[in-house]
């Protein structure tokens, strides 16, 4: 999808490395840290210089985020909200850590998971595609990223296609009917029960309807009220 998106001028990707703007003969980015330990720290200056380099914003707003394990969780809300920029600056993380200072030349920190990379040029990739697929034009078919898990505060639906039958495992028949409204509902209702299942925190803030509070009561689950966006399940678990 980046590729397309860039053939198609949706949208510029560029790399600036650090060490072209570093100020000695070995372009060095990091230093030991100031107190002792062990590793390297990604020194303030290159990265001062790099932003400070960036040309003036013409337009719309410019977002700077520092991809790091200390910061917000990324969810999809927050992927909208970045692709809402005219343009992003995406910082990565590496070696043990970075100089504090880096972070007064930021306006947003954000981590992919509570997990430690080599660096964050993983995570900085995984922000690129997560934001370029919401681009207009960018995927065939629009519609089919606004039904994907997260999208609507839950999970996604279960989906098949051919054959009919593997290995004595069927294709529910609700999904060969035709009926486009019990096709829905069959959709949603699956997409509740997993939510439920793997997911049941994210019940407490999705935009239920009363249909779907029906079918999560079905399905033995406590749905939260529009009142009370904290049930008594979470409390219980």
């Amino acid at each position: 999808m980046i590729r397309v998106a860039r053939e198609k001028g949706l949208v510029d990707l560029r790399v600036v490395s650090l060490r072209d703007h570093a100020d000695d003969n070995h372009r060095t980015i990091d230093d030991y840290p100031y107190g002792g330990g062990p590793g390297m720290i990604l020194k303030v200056e290159p990265v001062a210089r790099a932003v400070d380099a960036l040309p003036p914003m013409e337009r719309g707003r410019r977002e700077t985020i520092l991809l790091t394990p200390q910061g917000e969780r990324l969810t999809q809300a927050a992927v909208h909200e970045i692709a809402g920029a005219q343009e992003v600056v995406l910082l990565s993380g590496r070696y043990k850590g970075i100089d504090e200072r880096i972070r007064t030349f930021v306006t947003r920190e954000v981590s992919i998971g509570d997990y430690i990379l080599s660096g964050g040029e993983i995570a900085a990739l995984v922000l690129v595609d997560a934001v370029v697929r919401l681009i207009p034009g960018v995927l065939g078919d629009h519609d089919s990223a606004r039904g994907d898990s997260f999208e609507e505060g839950i999970l996604d639906c279960s989906y098949y296609t051919r054959p009919e039958r593997f290995r004595g495992l069927e294709v529910p028949p609700v999904l060969l009917s035709g009926n486009h409204k019990e096709i829905e509902r069959w959709r949603r209702r699956d997409a509740l029960a997993r939510t439920l299942v793997r997911r049941p925190d994210l019940l407490d803030r999705a935009e239920l309807t009363e249909e779907d509070r029906r079918m999560l009561e079905d399905l033995g689950g406590d749905a939260p009220s529009p009142r009370d966006p904290a049930p008594s399940r979470r409390r219980e678990e």
